[in-house]
């Protein structure tokens, strides 16, 4: 059993020169330090968000009244909005290097936030009565030029900060590994640590010998006792252990080795667990959870959602009652039959629900045996194939999403005997359930609606569908209904 002490050049994960030579000749260039980034983004949004405020102050009135106005007021504007608009952005873990490398969520939260912190202001200014002691032309011209300045300013960063990583811009730090020889020689986060500067001085293995020894083996002390020794030559910044989780009193036994060293010590995660760790954690009381899978949609989003759907559903009864009257109207003159049809389907979550349709066919099916509705099917009734056409047939279920069983946009339900059956054929084809179904949906606008006549056609409509669930946004459900419309109407001209 034996200990061995290595350089940087020995590792392959870590073969770069021990940090801080450069190769003979080589011009030095600048490098910054990793931690310096957050703070800098964060000094630098207040300076913008001053400076702009203060611009448009004065150059509106410069302008438009030939004078410089007080100052103060305009500078306390900016300090006061940045306020908001940083702690918000904080809160959200914007200024932490991994988002601020990527620009669309940078552009998608610095334009809802600055957004929302401008209605606020105004909305308190208005009724503490003291919005006309400021210009109106200034405070917009404050809002347009901070988002469009704040926007680009983020794209440039991010540009900058991918650049930085793949040229290895970013100050070396010198550090000490210590771990498990298997880990040292197979980790992806030492790779990633080396791209964030952080620079291996020495390498020191544990052997699976020393981890089952009982209290701490004579090779082990040995072993630490080099590493504080070139800790302390090398004027090393941190330590950096590589070993399992479930070492747990050779870690405790290690730290306390090395409690003399006033150096930072981090654990690298477990690869066991790290993908665990690497999701979104709550903060319950004293404890914390990391969750494992998320909601399609977070309450704000299904909150958002379900005030749309309110919203455009009640605007749509009214607006269309006159349609669906005549509708109705001559439904009964052209068949005998109800007006309305209605069928067990699956909704959210698997809960099943009565949908509201127009009636087209001449029979009223529902139960474990259906035989879905084919092309030139003589069920469907003279008028019903119009309607079917044109998606007149779905108007009823705006009755659905009013009493929250369906919403506007989603994946569209199908009969509960279909469901059974697609879902022993499809593996996926569940996870439909995870938001609830809509009168329209992604797979629709896409051609995929009415018969499925093989398993293939509905596994790519479930795809489809799968894709709105993942992509979810405000702008894709407006883009499908508005789509939908077209559509409909294309159809009715036709």
């Amino acid at each position: 059993m034996s200990n061995r002490l290595q350089t940087s050049s020995d590792l392959s994960i870590v073969g770069s020169p021990v940090a801080g030579s450069r190769a003979p000749g080589t011009a030095s260039k600048f490098r910054m330090p990793f931690y310096f980034i957050e703070p800098a983004v964060f000094g630098t949004d207040l300076i913008i968000v001053a400076t702009l405020s203060l611009l448009t102050g004065i150059g509106y009135h410069w302008v438009f009244f030939y004078h410089i106005p007080d100052v103060g007021p305009y500078l306390a504007i900016g300090v006061l909005t940045f306020s908001n608009f940083s702690a918000i952005l904080t809160a959200r873990g914007d200024y932490r290097f991994r988002n601020l490398v990527n620009f669309r969520r940078q552009a998608r939260d610095v334009t809802i936030v600055w957004t929302g912190v401008f209605l606020v202001l105004l909305g308190i200014a208005f009724l503490l009565k003291v919005e006309e002691d400021y210009s109106r032309g200034a405070t917009i011209g404050f809002f347009a030029l901070g988002l469009t300045t704040l926007i680009a300013w983020r794209a440039a960063l991010a540009h900058f900060l991918t650049k930085a990583l793949a040229s290895g811009a970013f100050a070396e730090r010198k550090v000490l590994l210590i771990g498990e020889r298997s880990r040292l020689a197979s980790s992806r986060d030492l790779a990633e640590l080396r791209r964030y500067g952080y620079k291996p001085v020495r390498t020191f293995e544990i052997t699976e010998g020393e981890f089952k020894t009982v209290g701490m083996p004579l090779t082990l002390q040995k072993t630490l006792n080099s590493a504080i020794e070139i800790a302390r030559d090398e004027a090393i910044e941190e330590i950096i252990l590589i070993i399992g989780w479930e070492h747990s009193r050779c870690i405790e036994g290690i730290l306390n080795v090395l409690s003399v060293l006033p150096v930072p010590i981090h654990l690298l995660p477990d690869d066991n667990v790290a993908r665990y760790l690497n999701r979104r954690m709550f903060h319950v009381g004293a404890t914390w959870t990391a969750e494992l899978k998320r909601a399609p949609l977070s309450r704000r989003e299904q909150m958002l959602k379900r005030s749309i759907d309110v919203l455009c559903a009640s605007i749509g009864l009214v607006m269309l009652a006159p349609l669906m009257f005549v509708t109705g109207l001559l439904i009964k003159l052209d068949s005998a039959g109800p007006i309305l049809f209605t069928q067990q389907r699956n909704g959210f979550n698997g809960r099943s629900f009565r949908v509201f349709k127009f009636r087209t066919m001449t029979v009223l099916e529902d139960g474990p045996f259906i035989r879905q509705a084919t092309r030139n099917d003589p069920r469907v009734t003279r008028l019903g194939r119009w309607l079917r056409w044109t998606n007149i047939d779905e108007l009823p279920q705006l009755l659905n999403v009013i009493r929250g069983e369906m919403s506007l946009v989603g994946p569209r339900p199908h009969a509960t005997a279909h469901n059974s059956e697609y879902a022993q054929r499809i593996a996926v084809y569940a996870f439909r359930y995870h938001v609830k179904p809509g009168i329209t949906g992604w797979a629709q606008v896409h051609g995929y609606r009415g018969e499925t006549k093989t398993v293939d056609s509905m596994t790519k409509r479930v795809e489809l569908d799968l894709w709105y669930i993942n992509n979810w946004n405000v702008w894709l459900d407006i883009k499908i209904l508005l789509r939908t419309l077209l559509l409909g109407l294309q159809a009715a001209a036709y």
